[in-house]
């Protein structure tokens, strides 16, 4: 038979220990876990990031760095943070937001918190919007329910059927809670190439004027924004009670990009791949590069999108 001391002290090992392991410190460093209640944003990191990674973008990174850290800071927001993203491809938008979402979950598109959903996948069929807008609604509540930092990014917005973004309009809005849960800590983003044309007729405008890119600032360029994607029926958001009910904190314009910043883009990706940036093939890799307009070819008609394809065939350099 086992000595009563003998048995006490084996329970209270085992105690200790099932205690230890079930300690959130030590849980969360093999196993992912849903940030806590005072979870902050490292505003040094992120913007360290975004002025290295993003390239001439300088009013999208400053807004979007001022809206992340004020809702971040703010201990009891009154909605989730919900940030519409525009501007033509390649310019920027899906890695902002990757970017966004690593500073929340470490682990990014990855992680089990962060929820990407496309228009062309997720929502194909016209017919069955009713199904989407009841999946859509559950997946939100349920993920919210298991973790209230959750980011959910919604790519292709132009593409998605006029009124199925209207589904999650109760989760954006200033309520409390609704069914027993509260969406205020959520981030909500979505990412369009509707209003780029707005956006790139606004910075030629800047440049044909004389003006520097880095003058235009956020007021010159979200009434417009908002007034062009509410009436576009091509934008995801076309009449949308989202719009119609200030529900979108920030409509955030990305720039077309210019030979310099399609450049920086290059030396990037070169440096990413573990090669000394050699400016010869920067720019050969510029020249394959098509810009617009016509006759000035200030921007490039595809950002940095085709950077990387390119640069594949100057690998034996």
């Amino acid at each position: 038979a086992l000595e009563p001391l003998s048995v006490g002290l084996a329970i209270g090992v085992a105690s200790a220990l099932t205690g230890y392991l079930s300690h959130p410190s030590f849980y969360c460093s093999y196993v992912e876990c849903c940030p806590s209640a005072g979870h902050r944003f490292n505003a040094t990191a992120l913007k360290v990031q975004l002025d290295t990674k993003l390239f001439g973008q300088h009013l999208a990174k400053d807004v979007v760095l001022k809206a992340v850290m004020g809702f971040s800071n703010n201990p009891s927001p009154k909605k989730p943070l919900t940030l519409s993203l525009h501007g033509w491809a390649g310019t920027g938008k899906n890695f902002l937001s990757q970017i966004l979402a690593e500073h929340v979950h470490p682990a990014g598109l990855r992680s089990k918190f962060v929820h990407l959903f496309l228009a062309t996948l997720h929502f194909p069929h016209d017919d069955q919007l009713k199904l989407y807008k009841e999946q859509l609604q559950n997946w939100i509540r349920g993920n919210v329910s298991a973790c209230p930092h959750s980011v959910f990014i919604f790519d292709e917005m132009d593409k998605m059927h006029p009124g199925l973004i209207d589904a999650i309009k109760p989760f954006l809005d200033y309520y409390e809670q609704v069914d027993g849960v509260s969406y205020r800590k959520a981030i909500f983003i979505f990412l369009s190439n509707a209003g780029g044309d707005l956006i790139n007729k606004a910075a030629l405008d800047f440049w044909t004027s004389g003006r520097h890119r880095e003058e235009i600032q956020l007021k010159d360029l979200e009434p417009m924004l908002s007034i062009g994607i509410f009436n576009n029926k091509n934008s995801g958001l076309w009449h949308s009670s989202l719009i119609d009910r200030n529900l979108i904190d920030y409509f955030v314009p990305f720039l077309p990009l210019e030979h310099r910043h399609v450049k920086m883009c290059i030396r990037a990706e070169m440096r990413a791949r573990g090669y000394a940036v050699d400016e010869e093939v920067v720019q050969a890799v510029a020249d394959e590069m098509t810009f617009f307009p016509k006759e000035q070819k200030i921007y490039s008609d595809k950002g940095c999108k085709t950077v990387q394809a390119k640069l594949d065939i100057h690998e034996d350099v």
